[in-house]
């Protein structure tokens, strides 16, 4: 019997149950259940591999489920049941994937791996060098850097049977995406699988030979891979993380049909709906360091751009000086140091200016020389290892299971809001506890994955909570930019790069990895001076060394996500400020476009050794397109759809401009005749 869903395809033979086809790469008729539990025989010499685990042969079919837009299969050993979940959506080819399992076999039993799917089949032993992987590469100010590689340059090779070399990656722990993102795209003659794992903790994929072809397993932490282990009582339940996949014929089409499915998973907030640009003090101007004076003097002129949103960040709180302040925060009351008449007063001030105010916060730890929270919290408010608080940066991690600390944490968010009037609170997240807590669990990595949940649930409940305030997710820039997380936010910092003649790269990459309406980017025209000090020069200064080219860049480095003006803006001149007001009402005017987009790369991804970057975004038939020129002259080549019949091309912004381009078989070329600029065009088509 066949068993048909959203391009899968599964044979169930006697009494078992194979997956041989998902999307448009054939299998090998091959289990696509992993489960390894302690003391079961793992029948395979294979090292350390995932595959072969002790459960995979013996599980055996026993039911299945179809409806319109969800397929289950429920598999059975002596001691598991394994219930596998396959949910589809209408207008993309993605299948959205977990595994449930259920100890059946009335003894105690501790889970040492449980792969959410592993698919067998892909290309074949002896193809190496036509099969290709793209890993995403992560790090801080190096957000979203895709390598590919061959699978033989990963070193796979058919020289090799069954054997112990694998393409694999495992974060292990509380910051997902430090290393790299938890997404790859497979490839081999034109066909394209694009998955994802959803996890804001440790997770890990794999990719190895068997039995003459490849394996794709998808998951989160397991005993080798994140010190993973779950005990199971007879009759209780596991349910693994959720992985997604997408196909297509091209690296712009799996992408796409990615990008589509996001959108039914994203956060959702009502005060997000039209995906207002946001200024924040914190780049470029006030650091760690602001001020009720400060934000007096700019505010007035950042209102003049049409932001939505005015965010004050780090050290609206405390007395001490910024570049000592973090060991000490964690009470999140004001400070009448830097705000002596009152946080709320400058808020109010903001709102009187026809803006949004918002504030920056650390929920998930509080600094070690945090006198008054150590004495209040009680020992289970702390996430420990051996009994002893995990200190990071001078910053102990609260445990979001403790009743105390949710109580405070959502007491803090209402004084943030009714006391001093935040319509914005950006929740930042600057350090890695490791690889978990062995507090009230098995092992590290599952006390790890309770504390992640429990976040997320308090997240949700104060959101249902404050549903008119806009909640921004940050992670030192995009180090937990992962679906798991921004399945319950509609925004999300991409990182923190402070140079925007780099930023390019990582505006040039990011909508393969975060939708265009959640990904946060940097525009901070201003942008010079040392960093974390206050601006040292003056607007004469910055009237003659600021030039529009470089207003210009940064501008749309923002424009393919959403914008986070930042820097001080107010000492423009009246023409450079021009610039940037048209910026802003520029990108007011890509907001409904960006909402039902897919991602478009012309040059597939770019890099940092690269000197021209293109990317863009197509809705309605128009291409939205960036065009960065860094360091070179002359021109640059875009190549658009073969299959497109162009109606316009058009400079959208900056509107003058004597920039010359020219459309010839479906090419854009574009000539600069100055380093570092950028332009950004608008292009009509039919198909």
């Amino acid at each position: 019997m066949k068993i048909e869903f959203k391009g899968l395809s599964f044979v169930h033979l006697n009494d078992e149950i194979f997956a041989e086809k998902i999307g448009n790469i054939e299998g090998v008729k091959s289990g696509f259940t992993e489960i390894q539990i302690a003391g079961e025989n793992n029948d395979t010499h294979m090292g350390i591999k995932a595959a072969c685990s002790s459960e995979a042969r013996r599980l055996k079919y026993l039911s299945h489920k179809i409806t319109d837009d969800e397929l289950i299969i429920t598999q059975k050993s002596d001691i598991v049941e394994a219930k596998t979940v396959f949910k589809g959506y209408e207008d993309s080819d993605a299948v959205r994937i977990y595994t449930e399992v259920k100890n059946i076999s009335g003894n105690e039993i501790i889970l040492e791996e449980v792969s959410a799917f592993t698919f067998s089949g892909i290309g074949v032993k002896g193809e190496e060098g036509d099969l290709y992987f793209t890993r995403f590469t992560q790090s801080h100010h190096y957000e979203c850097q895709p390598i590919r590689r061959s699978f033989k340059d990963y070193g796979l090779d058919m020289s090799n049977g069954n054997a112990q070399k694998r393409i694999c990656f495992a974060n292990v722990g509380s910051w997902s995406t430090k290393e790299e993102l938890p997404q790859g795209i497979i490839e081999q003659n034109e066909r394209f699988l694009m998955f994802e794992i959803e996890n804001n903790n440790s997770w890990y994929y794999e990719i190895g030979d068997n039995c003459g072809k490849y394996y794709l397993y998808l998951g989160g932490a397991n005993l080798p891979n994140g010190g993973w282990e779950k005990t199971l009582k007879p009759n209780e339940s596991y349910k693994t993380v959720s992985v997604a996949l997408s196909f297509g014929n091209s690296l712009n089409e799996v992408i796409g049909e990615m990008t589509k499915y996001r959108r039914h998973i994203a956060g959702k907030c009502k005060a997000d709906e039209n995906l207002p640009a946001i200024f924040n003090e914190y780049m470029h101007l006030s650091w760690d360091s602001p001020t009720e004076e400060n934000t007096r003097k700019v505010a007035e002129k950042v209102a003049e751009t049409g932001v939505k949103y005015y965010v004050i960040d780090c050290g609206w709180h405390d007395e001490e000086d910024g570049n000592i302040i973090y060991p000490y925060v964690g009470k999140w009351k004001e400070s009448k140091k830097r705000f002596p008449h009152g946080v709320k007063a400058t808020t109010d001030y903001i709102r009187s200016l026809g803006m949004k105010a918002g504030l920056w916060i650390e929920p998930e730890i509080i600094g070690v020389k945090c006198k008054e929270m150590l004495d209040y919290y009680d020992d289970d408010c702390f996430i420990t290892r051996h009994g002893k608080k995990i200190a990071v940066m001078d910053r102990y991690f609260l445990d979001f299971r403790a009743k105390k600390v949710v109580e405070y944490m959502t007491e803090t968010v209402r004084r943030m809001i009714e006391e001093y009037g935040a319509d914005y609170i950006k929740l930042d997240y600057n350090e890695d506890m490791g690889i978990g807590t062995d507090k009230y669990g098995t092992s590290y990595g599952e006390g790890l994955e309770e504390c992640a949940r429990a976040y997320l649930k308090w997240i949700d409940d104060i959101q249902s909570e404050f549903p008119d305030v806009l909640f921004e997710t940050c992670s030192s820039g995009g180090m937990r930019m992962d679906y798991g997380t921004l399945s319950h936010f509609s925004i999300v910092s991409t990182s923190d790069q402070a140079d925007y003649l780099k930023y390019p790269y990582i505006a040039g990459n990011i909508l393969s990895a975060v939708l265009p309406e959640q990904a946060a980017v940097w525009a901070y025209p201003v942008g010079v001076g040392e960093i974390g000090k206050p601006l040292s020069y003056d607007a004469d200064w910055i009237k003659e060394n600021i030039t529009d080219e470089r207003i210009i860049m940064n501008m749309i480095n923002s424009f393919l996500g959403r914008m986070h003006l930042a820097s001080h803006i107010e000492l423009l001149s009246e023409e450079q400020f021009a610039l940037v007001k048209e910026g802003v009402d520029f990108y007011n005017c890509l907001i409904e476009s960006k909402k039902r987009s897919v991602p478009y790369f012309p040059f597939c991804f770019t890099d940092f050794s690269k000197q021209e970057v293109a990317s863009g975004y197509i809705a309605d038939n128009v291409l939205y397109l960036a065009v960065w020129n860094l360091d070179r002259t002359g021109d640059i080549v875009i190549p658009l759809g073969k299959e497109w019949n162009i109606l316009s091309v058009k400079i959208g912004y900056p509107v003058k401009s004597d920039t010359k381009y020219l459309l010839l078989n479906n090419e854009l070329s574009v000539h600069f005749d100055r380093k570092y600029c950028a332009r950004f065009f608008v292009v009509r088509f039919t198909e």
